[in-house]
């Protein structure tokens, strides 16, 4: 029986027979695929439309920048203040009277400290004038007189901490996140926090206490989320440079929305002390501060600042040949759930790709195994983190529910955001992920991505499906957010490079990944792309 049956396998029209079925069921996926996608896309331009048609005749656009000091990376404003060539008043007081201007329209400072900050910005002049080498600054203290902003969720001395929530609405700061008190060690000077989404839990800067916060190259649309309130700031040249915070794509989101440098960094590399609700360091997590700036040139030596004595896992000191570079690149995840990725989004991806393959000579176009399960991952590792939404929504005041809070909804006596009660509804009701399947996923993506990588490599990866969308249109494409959360998965260090402005005048780029503490490669790489395509440009 058994010589039968092995007669039977080897039999060549056998074989025949179960390729032919392979390539069948092969092809009848393909085809569901791209029947789905077709579906999908057909979809989002009916949802775009209808948006479209809300919208016109609302567009508005932050107005133009008068003073040039506004134009400037931190890094040159710096040396300028400590050669004396600019007060650190002229420069604080600069970006004040922005911050005044936008507001109108942006609606994205919460709090601000202006008074005092000019205050301190004197007290810096008096410092340099007396000092018989300011240029030591430069090492000591290098974002010296430089102002900047944080996103509203990070702790800092004296401000509102009330993390969008109705809850926390009077609670203030005793004291600074850690890595606020870093950069005010360094010289910086804070002078507002910006506005996020309710517990930094939503891809839209939204909350009940604060409203919504609009995007600078058209009001229209997002800012992103969670810090979006600093993209928007940074990109109208508010301020220079800012504190950031990811733990799903919460910097380079908002980096990508508003066209603006945003830096995720290795995993652990960022005291969390104060961001967010972290009253303790967390070894393991997925989230990480990280910088907000409109010039690559600030990345550097801003991380160096929040990475405090983490410096030695680094290399910045290292110089890269980018004629040596491996360079990878994707085009889109694989999720059916996303949005496909638009064309001047996979232009920017070609653009650069083809301008690397000029230096380096060659470029390999990969797809990883697991990143059509972005989204549910991340949702499995969130189970991970310290804390518990539930809870945290009520600033631990009691134990809610998504029962409770819809019945809330219906009757108009709800204090949370529809995104927030639709975060309870995931805890509550969906089922949750294998975490044998989630562990094993993951596992193979960060072997796989590892291996190409290596200590010379760098995967450009499509920054989202689409440019900002329209306020709330975020609800009908919740998935898209998987390009960002995957790389908070793998604790991969990603930065976010603006590459110019689309058809419609909004931002489009990519971002930029690197092996686990080769954070460099993706700074040199930004460097680079900035060089070649402008980076920011001015939204006015």
């Amino acid at each position: 029986m058994c010589k039968a049956q092995d007669n039977k396998a080897d039999n060549p029209h056998q074989k025949q027979q179960l390729s032919l079925g392979k390539a069948l069921k092969q092809l009848a996926l393909e085809l569901l695929w791209i029947f789905i996608t077709q579906i999908h896309s057909l979809f989002d331009l009916v949802v775009d439309f209808c948006f479209k048609l809300y919208y016109q005749n609302k567009i508005r656009k932050v107005g133009p920048i008068k003073n040039k000091l506004l134009l400037e990376s931190a890094v040159d404003l710096a040396e300028k203040i400590r050669n004396k060539k600019v007060t650190a008043e002229e420069v604080v007081q600069s970006f004040i009277e922005r911050c005044k201007e936008v507001q109108e329209i942006l609606n994205v400072i919460v709090e601000d400290r202006y008074e005092q900050a000019i205050a301190e910005a004197k007290e810096v002049d008096k410092l340099i004038n007396k000092h018989p080498d300011p240029a030591s600054f430069k090492i000591t203290k290098p974002f010296l007189g430089i102002p900047f902003t944080t996103k509203e969720s990070n702790e800092a001395k004296g401000f509102l901490h009330t993390m969008g929530s109705m809850f926390r609405r009077d609670y203030r700061s005793p004291e600074d996140a850690t890595v606020i008190g870093y950069l005010k060690s360094a010289g910086g000077i804070i002078i507002a926090k910006t506005n996020i989404p309710e517990l930094n839990m939503w891809t839209e800067s939204r909350n009940n206490l604060y409203g919504q916060t609009n995007n600078p190259y058209d009001t229209t649309r997002t800012v992103g989320g969670s810090s979006g309130g600093e993209g928007a700031i940074i990109a109208s040249c508010g301020a220079p440079i800012s504190i950031a915070s990811d733990i799903g794509g919460s910097i380079r989101m908002p980096a990508f929305f508003n066209g603006v440098f945003g830096h995720k960094p290795s995993e652990g590399l960022t005291p969390m002390k104060g961001v967010g609700l972290r009253e303790n360091e967390y070894d393991i997590s997925m989230v990480e501060a990280g910088p907000i700036c409109k010039k690559a040139v600030d990345l550097d030596p801003l991380l160096r600042v929040l990475i405090g004595d983490n410096i030695s896992k680094l290399k910045l000191d290292q110089p890269v040949d980018l004629k040596t570079l491996q360079i990878f690149y994707q085009e889109e995840s694989g999720d059916i759930r996303c949005s496909k990725v638009s064309g001047s989004l996979r232009k920017a991806m070609k653009n650069a790709v083809d301008h690397f393959k000029g230096i380096t000579g060659a470029a390999t176009k990969v797809k990883l195994p697991g990143t059509e399960y972005s989204y549910r991952l991340w949702r499995y590792w969130m189970t991970k983190e310290v804390g518990e939404f539930n809870q945290n929504i009520t600033n631990k005041q009691y134990r809610t529910t998504a029962k409770a809070e819809l019945v809330n909804l219906l009757t108009f006596r709800s204090q949370l955001t529809l995104a927030a009660i639709i975060k309870l509804i995931d805890n509550d009701y969906l089922p949750k992920e294998n975490s044998e399947w989630a562990e094993k996923t993951t596992e193979n993506l960060k072997v796989e991505l590892l291996n190409k990588l290596g200590d010379n490599g760098v995967l450009f990866y499509p920054s989202s499906p689409l440019t900002a969308g329209y306020h709330y249109s975020a609800y009908f494409k919740p998935f898209n957010f998987g390009y960002w959360c995957i790389f908070n998965v793998l604790k991969f260090p990603a930065c976010q490079v603006p590459l110019g402005l689309d058809k419609n005048g909004l931002p489009v780029g990519i971002q930029v990944v690197a092996a686990p503490y080769q954070d460099h490669l993706c700074l040199a790489v930004a460097r680079e792309l900035e060089s070649a395509f402008g980076g920011w440009v001015n939204p006015s």
